[in-house]
């Protein structure tokens, strides 16, 4: 019986499929305007604040089980930035006397580039909290999402046979089954349940909330201390269409890496690259046979490694 299940919600995402790639042939690149959700959750990261301790790059690798990055002698080191071992990375900006940090990871975009280059959509947004996430069965390792992504975040796990995609899911795992509770006036979850790396800075240089919350804070900081903030905005709350994750910075934005974008959204380059691949709908059918089979044999993993985690349970 679940091999009929399968065997049709195979057929289901190869119809959706077709039906994608018949739509990508029409203008499919039309501006669009996308809000943020209403309960979307995020970040605010102070760079003024980050003293570089780097407890939330150890933090994440624990909470997310992450290999630590080792060098060729074997030896652990810190990474330089992000790989298919590491969600979360702190890099130092240097200018004379002027020194910043900066803490890389996912965005989580409102309106994000990975999710429509997504052929089968293993990239999606969470409907309520809005946490672009990554679901390994429909993922075919196409990259896509390497190349659309504006702030260069997905990474893949190229040192194995059968790779995941590598990013920040704000510990979505921790979240699962945790209510929101206010205290100080923001949304928080139970210690234990929010991201990692939130709940052991030591500084509060990075917290979580939802994002209209977090937008009020970094406004407030804004109004409180005029011209310590670079251009006294808040990076995300517009740039690419907006971002779940915001900074604020007293150096430029550009200068810790964070690319110059206007206000529309990105997906204009997912879309460009969906239009090259199906342009006059050419050989879809071998495609999506192709498709089938890497899909298959996800499901199949899936399955054998969740046997296997029920056997170490008896």
């Amino acid at each position: 019986m679940a091999t009929t299940t399968d065997r049709r919600s195979l057929l289901k995402v190869l119809a959706a499929g077709s039906a994608a790639a018949v739509t990508c042939a029409a203008p499919a690149a039309a501006a669009r305007k996308i809000e943020p959700l209403p309960e979307a959750m995020g970040m605010l990261y102070d760079t003024t604040v980050c003293i570089g301790c780097k407890s939330c790059v150890v933090a994440c690798r624990e909470a997310n089980h992450l290999e630590p990055d080792t060098g060729a002698e074997g030896l652990w080191q810190m990474p330089q930035d992000l790989n298919g071992k590491t969600k979360n990375v702190i890099k130092l900006y240097q200018e004379g006397d002027r020194v910043s940090y900066m803490k890389a990871q996912c965005m989580h975009c409102v309106d994000p580039a990975c999710a429509a280059a997504c052929m089968l959509h293993a990239f999606h947004k969470n409907e309520v909290t809005g946490v672009v996430e990554w679901d390994p069965f429909y993922c075919v390792g196409c990259r896509y999402c390497q190349m659309a992504c504006p702030f260069n975040v997905p990474k893949f796990e190229f040192d194995k046979a059968l790779p995941n995609v590598v990013k920040c899911e704000l510990c979505r795992h921790r979240v699962e089954g945790a209510s929101l509770t206010e205290k100080d006036g923001y949304s928080r979850y139970p210690k234990g349940h929010g991201p990692a790396c939130c709940e052991v800075c030591p500084r509060e240089a990075v917290i979580y909330g939802k994002r209209t919350e977090l937008l009020q804070e970094a406004k407030r900081r804004i109004e409180a201390e005029p011209g310590k903030y670079f251009e006294d905005r808040v990076y995300g709350e517009f740039d690419g269409g907006g971002t779940q994750v915001l900074y604020l910075s007293h150096v430029p934005f550009e200068k810790l890496g964070l690319p110059t974008l206007g206000t529309e959204g990105v997906p204009r380059t997912a879309y460009s690259i969906q239009e090259g691949l199906y342009k006059g709908f050419i050989a879809p059918v071998a495609a999506y046979a192709v498709l089938a089979g890497v899909m298959l044999r996800n499901r199949r993993a899936n399955k054998d490694d969740e046997s296997g985690n029920q056997g170490g349970h008896l």
